[in-house]
């Protein structure tokens, strides 16, 4: 709910916040002035993330028989710290790890997480269960509006503006996508506008679209409930059912995006990857 107030703002502070105004992500000078104080009382990002890295990684292998997939470098550190910077530089240091696969040697390596400046707490699988039943696990730290990322992709989001999409929409829960040349690897995403309203697992031929799900998720609380005990798959069990009572959104961006899922993906991201800018 909204209410409207009535401000008095010297011209030279007005000339900034009017400077702010795109008529695109930021519609008007009322707009600008709810996202700047948004931003300076902490409201403009979510609170908590969670981290899925419960996985065994088995394209990665031999590398994971030893090495747990979240805890594999790039550039000198491992893929989860390059997730941490990511979070950090949105202002989001309240972290849950969802671990299951060589668990103790992900708890040994990041600990409570103070040395990586964040807040660190764990649930742990004690089965796997997909990329949607950690959410399930992790509900009672999950009250607000929160993040959802995987564990072993490196991502450039501006996570604050994807955070406004998803409220402007009122989503109950919002994808990152990113464009690749060939979705028949993955799954193509279709729009309509910003709406999603279908996947095409993995296309053959002529793809509908070259957007795909870059395994980052802004959702609301809401979302448990669409989420039964035991092994549950976004993709193929939440994420649909959303899209048909149009609660699902897509936020597109243009920032880096490197999937290290196979040996050949994970020496493409060690070669590329120019870090968060």
């Amino acid at each position: 709910m909204k209410e409207r107030v009535t401000l008095t703002i010297e011209k030279s502070l007005l000339k900034q916040v009017d400077s702010q105004v795109d008529g695109f992500r930021i519609k008007n000078r009322s707009h600008a002035v709810e996202i700047l104080l948004a931003s300076a009382l902490g409201g403009d990002r979510p609170k908590k993330a969670l981290i899925l890295a419960g996985g065994r990684g088995t394209r990665l292998s031999p590398i994971t028989h030893e090495i747990p997939k979240p805890l594999i470098p790039v550039q000198g550190k491992p893929l989860l710290e390059h997730t941490f910077d990511l979070l950090k530089k949105a202002g989001i240091t309240d972290i849950i790890i969802s671990v299951g696969y060589k668990k103790e040697k992900i708890k040994e390596e990041i600990g409570n997480g103070k040395a990586f400046g964040i807040n660190v707490t764990y649930v742990e699988e004690e089965e796997p269960l997909g990329t949607a039943g950690p959410v399930r696990l992790a509900a009672p730290y999950l009250t607000d509006t929160f993040v959802v990322a995987n564990a072993d992709e490196l991502k450039n989001i501006d996570v604050k503006d994807m955070y406004r999409f998803h409220k402007l929409n009122k989503a109950s829960a919002t994808l990152a996508l990113t464009t690749v040349e060939d979705p028949s690897k993955y799954g193509a995403v279709i729009l309509r506008g910003n709406q999603i309203i279908d996947f095409v697992e993995k296309p053959k031929g002529e793809s509908p679209s070259n957007l795909i799900n870059a395994g980052f998720y802004i959702m609301e609380p809401e979302v448990i409930k669409y989420i039964p005990s035991g092994h549950v798959m976004f993709e193929t069990d939440v994420f649909p059912k959303l899209a048909k009572e149009g609660k699902l959104f897509g936020y597109s961006f243009g920032g880096q995006w490197f999937d290290t899922g196979t040996l050949e993906r994970y020496e493409k991201a060690i070669k590329e990857w120019k870090g968060l800018r």
